[in-house]
């Protein structure tokens, strides 16, 4: 019995889970076009251009691709102070969001209330540089300053959700984000990716922990 479960989260491993983020990238796409129309043209219009934002993220093994979202922030937004980094890591209590950021739009606040910013990212998906479910990526600064047991959630392919969004998203600090992705990275399956997704669902439309 526990040869034929080891057979089974390999095959996932291996095989199965990139089945699953092709097909359900390609449906999320196929549902959310009409929704990205209209918010293309909303933030066309309320914002201007460009209704893109692109930012180079680490995914997995250190590799480097370039993210897309929906323009959130101001065009003149400037990067917020990082925190100090330090040989031993970044600092557990460290949090990387904050709930009043000036430089959000008051479109881009609501559209990041339902992830629908993120929605762009199923291209990610779809050609190979994310998964449905994996930890979050985060950009070269962040990653560059890991310690070894923090860059351990390079391990796997970086996702749209993950075991830390669906238990706090940005209300958690690094140090408990960082054990929610190194639990996944240990124990992922289908059927907890299943679980993620569905309780995903949840936390989006209650709008917990959000900005």
């Amino acid at each position: 019995m526990q040869e034929q479960s080891a057979q089974t989260i390999k095959f996932y491993s291996q095989y199965g889970k990139r089945i699953f983020d092709i097909v359900g990238a390609l449906l999320l796409l196929f549902i959310t076009i009409p929704l990205m129309l209209v918010v293309f043209l909303i933030l066309l219009i309320s914002t201007g251009r460009p209704v893109f934002f692109k930012q180079i993220r680490t995914g997995q093994d250190h590799q480097r691709f370039v993210i897309w979202k929906l323009r959130t922030m101001t065009i003149q937004a400037v990067p917020v102070n990082m925190p100090t980094m330090c040989a031993e890591g970044i600092p557990d209590d460290y949090f990387f969001k904050t709930e009043q950021d000036v430089r959000i739009t008051k479109v881009g606040a609501f559209l990041r209330k339902l992830s629908i910013d993120e929605i762009p990212q199923l291209i990610n998906v779809l050609k190979g540089d994310m998964s449905i479910v994996g930890p979050r990526p985060e950009v070269p600064t962040i990653t560059n300053a890991y310690n070894t047991l923090q860059a351990r959630r390079l391990e796997v392919k970086p996702g749209l959700t993950g075991l830390a969004q669906i238990n706090g998203r940005s209300n958690i600090s690094h140090g408990q984000k960082i054990s929610y992705d190194l639990e996944y990275v240990d124990c992922y399956s289908f059927w907890m990716d299943f679980k993620i997704i569905i309780k995903t669902l949840y936390v989006v439309l209650s709008r917990a922990g959000a900005y």
